[in-house]
């Protein structure tokens, strides 16, 4: 019977050449992983033997031998024309007998008299799954099969898959020879996972490929909704050493619309076995998952990780009946973990546009060229080399024409969806999940797709200048200082902290507030008192979160926690909020709050603002977050730095408020730095540091202040220069105070981003860091290495 059926706790990796890559891993999870937490359903497959003697019968492959060598597989017509007859002639061949008897005795002994039990019927090839190709959604799958008969149809359609155009192009254009590939059907039992989630999962960030983190995405319903772009699920990071180490470890949070799910059919005799429903608003506004759910299924995705000693990108369901979580596939990531890290990529805009349209970005790319809007897949000869393909949803049947695109953009679809991972395989920028892309955009508009911002991706109108720069890392000279970055978006945490660097020397918590929050604190803390309208805008935003009050927090921890984690073990010193009363009434909620000033870069901020009566509430949940990052999740490499202290009194007040919150000087390794950005914070030097453990320069006001220019102001923006020789003074006299007390010394401002030659002047005055913008890291670093060579 094993030529033909062999039962997955009989396989294992070293049965791919029979069963397939994921059936070869489902057997190797539940022959090894078992015992160890991971839980995979039980079944069988089909070996490659069976499928070559199937393809014996009636010369069958014979005549697709003969079709596919004539064929042309960029002529998308022929190519569907001849798709189309061979699947049929598979379809029209009768099982050998041998196939035939093998596969209803295994049936009957899975079911097991279950007469109503239903089975997943999945395909893997022989060469797909493998390191070096994904095949990603080449093959079909069929959910929700009942009874023999719909088995033996399912895998008859699963044979003919094999000649999907889709799959047919993919491998003419990854060099697999269509004779050596073969077939195997998997018939696992069905995770009920219609009454509950289920979703994709990889262990590693698939945009950045850091390794640290498992990136998982769920939706309510059967998984399929998820793999192929047809929902936006909710996503979730989890930290890997935080989860090891037992602690909190959910990094980031990202609501889904999940506007609709897959269910079983409630007549499969029709020979239609699922059907696509609308989700209930309700549910829509909550995550499909808790975070110890999330905390679970990452455990799960660390054990296959060990063992397969790789990353792994794997598809799980939870069952609604016994409310377990079950990994249904588990493969090799084939993209991020084969990318040099050695060589770094950037595409930075040189000009900014109208912004049309955002979604999801895939990748960290930029493409502009003519809209074409494709309504089906009818229409994809319409898309020419360079053209931007808009669609609904990008199905992996639309392949063959994907490549000629220079950047794709959809309407559904998530980060883990058919259609992104072959985005990253072919390189093109992708924006996916946007909602209304194929109304907003008109045909034939010229649209520039930047995947280079982040987790948000932007469709800019018109064809905006953008420039591509590459540095090798391989061996950055020595320098006698360290460069750390300035980052304030979480967003590309992951990818900037593989450039070198010794950690971030300025996280604007100002940013994660205006970003991943976008409502004033107060009008959280009020939130039972807020006017209708306001309210509704808050709900929408709050979506997911317990409370008003745990939105803000739980948003504050997820920005600063993900920043730690990205550059652990290395520091990262967080700014305290250090918004202007203009800048915070822009926040939803902030008019009611904010007091109206003439000139408030020089008014209601920094430290002044957090030892006020009117605004301490609003620190104090500042204070919550740093202190769960710090003490819950354990990440300890964060330090904390307060902005705009204007006198030694007001510096007393916030350190001692700060210790009232659990954030104490020197408990738990705790560093305090202070931000040096006014002349009185350079003049008395000495005094302030009594406070703190060290000062962080921050060039930009320090100028402004010194010299008494608005830097904003166009008419005297020539003036405004960091080099200029009373700001230096006062810069040296700092530097100097820190190093007479033995106490950390930095700078963060952009003034050493854009001027080498002053952060060369830094580091023959012996600061201890320099923190640069992360697009200047290579070319200052290399500069300040030939300064100190000459």
């Amino acid at each position: 019977m094993e030529d033909y059926i062999i039962w997955f706790d009989h396989l294992g990796m070293s049965d791919v050449d029979r069963v397939g890559g994921k059936n070869a891993s489902l057997g190797e999870m539940i022959s090894n992983l078992a015992n160890a937490g991971v839980t995979v359903p039980g079944g069988f497959a089909t070996t490659a033997h069976a499928y070559r003697e199937f393809l014996a019968t009636d010369g069958l492959k014979d005549r697709i031998d003969q079709a596919l060598d004539a064929l042309d597989v960029n002529d998308v017509n022929e190519l569907a024309r001849v798709g189309s007859q061979i699947r049929q002639w598979v379809i029209d061949t009768d099982f050998p007998e041998p196939l035939e008897k093998a596969l209803k005795e295994a049936y009957e002994k899975l079911r097991a008299g279950n007469d109503a039990m239903a089975v997943a019927v999945r395909s893997s090839a022989t060469a797909e799954d493998l390191p070096d190709a994904s095949f990603a959604g080449q093959q079909e799958t069929f959910l929700n099969v009942v009874g023999l008969e719909q088995v033996r149809t399912s895998v008859k359609e699963v044979f003919a898959s094999l000649f999907n155009d889709r799959a047919i192009s993919y491998r003419v254009h990854h060099g697999f020879d269509h004779k050596l590939v073969a077939l195997s059907a998997g018939i696992q039992k069905m995770v009920r996972s219609e009454t509950a989630s289920s979703g994709v999962m990889f262990t590693l960030d698939t945009e950045s490929g850091f390794r640290d983190v498992v990136f998982i995405t769920s939706s309510y319903g059967l998984g399929e909704t998820v793999v192929q772009g047809a929902v936006n699920p909710d996503e979730f990071y989890v930290h890997k050493p935080t989860l090891a180490a037992g602690r909190p470890s959910v990094l980031r949070r990202n609501l889904g619309s999940k506007a609709i799910k897959m269910v079983y059919h409630t007549d499969p005799s029709e020979g239609k076995f699922v059907e696509t429903v609308k989700v209930d608003m309700e549910e829509r506004t909550r995550f499909s998952i808790t975070d110890a759910e999330v905390e679970e299924l990452a455990k799960q995705a660390m054990i296959i990780e060990k063992h397969y000693q790789r990353p792994m990108d794997i598809e799980w369901a939870k069952d609604g009946d016994d409310g377990k979580i079950y990994i249904v596939q588990a493969r090799p990531e084939t993209v991020k973990s084969r990318a040099s890290a050695n060589v770094m990529e950037r595409y930075l805009l040189k000009e900014t546009g109208k912004v049309l349209i955002e979604g999801r970005s895939i990748g960290h790319k930029i493409g502009s060229g003519p809209v074409k809007i494709i309504t089906s897949i009818n229409e994809m000869d319409r898309v020419q080399p360079g053209d931007v393909l808009v669609t609904d949803m990008t199905d992996p049947d639309w392949e063959p024409v994907m490549k000629r695109a220079s950047a794709i953009v959809t309407d559904r679809g998530g980060r883990t969806c058919h259609a992104a991972i072959i985005a990253r395989e072919l390189g093109i920028p992708a924006v996916v999940g946007c909602g209304d892309a194929t109304e907003e955009l008109k045909d034939g508009q010229n649209v520039t797709v930047s995947c280079a911002e982040g987790d948000t991706g932007f469709i800019y109108d018109g064809a905006l200048d953008f420039e591509l720069r590459e540095n090798t890392v391989d061996s950055m000279p020595n320098i006698p200082f360290k460069i750390m970055m300035n980052v304030g978006n979480p967003d590309r945490a992951f990818d900037f902290q593989s450039l070198p660097s010794e950690g971030v020397g300025l996280a604007r918590l100002e940013f994660i507030i205006n970003r991943m929050i976008g409502v004033h604190p107060k009008a959280l803390l009020n939130y039972d008192g807020l006017p209708g309208d306001i309210k509704q805008t808050v709900d929408k935003r709050i979506s997911g979160y317990s409370s008003p009050v745990d939105f803000y927090v739980d948003k504050l921890v997820e920005g600063i926690s993900t920043l730690a984690a990205a550059f652990a073990p290395k520091k990262v010193i967080v700014r305290l909020s250090d918004f202007k009363s203009n800048e915070y009434a822009n926040l939803i909620g902030g008019t009611l709050y904010e007091p109206d000033e003439e000139n408030p870069m020089l008014g209601f901020r920094g430290a002044s603002r957090y030892i006020s009566e009117t605004f301490r509430d609003c620190f104090e949940l500042e204070c919550r977050a740093l202190k769960k990052v710090r003490d819950e999740m354990g990440l300890t490499n964060v330090e904390v730095m307060v902005p705009f202290v204007r006198t030694v009194g007001e510096a007393e007040q916030v350190v001692n408020l700060l210790a009232e919150n659990g954030l104490k000087r020197g408990e738990n390794g705790l560093r305090l730095i202070m931000m040096c950005e006014l002349p009185a914070n350079a003049i008395l030097a000495e005094q302030f540091l009594e406070h703190f453990d060290g000062f962080s320069i921050g060039s930009n006001d320090l100028t402004q202040l010194t010299l008494g220019l608005d830097r904003d102001s166009g008419i005297i923006a020539h003036l405004f220069d960091e080099r200029n020789d009373a700001v230096k003074a006062l810069l040296s006299n700092a530097i100097q105070a820190c190093r007479k007390s033995g106490k950390y010394i930095g700078i963060c401002g952009q003034g050493p981003s854009d001027h080498p030659d002053l952060a060369k002047w830094l580091m023959d005055e012996g600061i201890d860091t320099v923190s640069l913008n992360p697009d200047s890291v290579l070319d200052t670093w290399f500069f300040l290495a030939d300064e100190k060579i000459d």
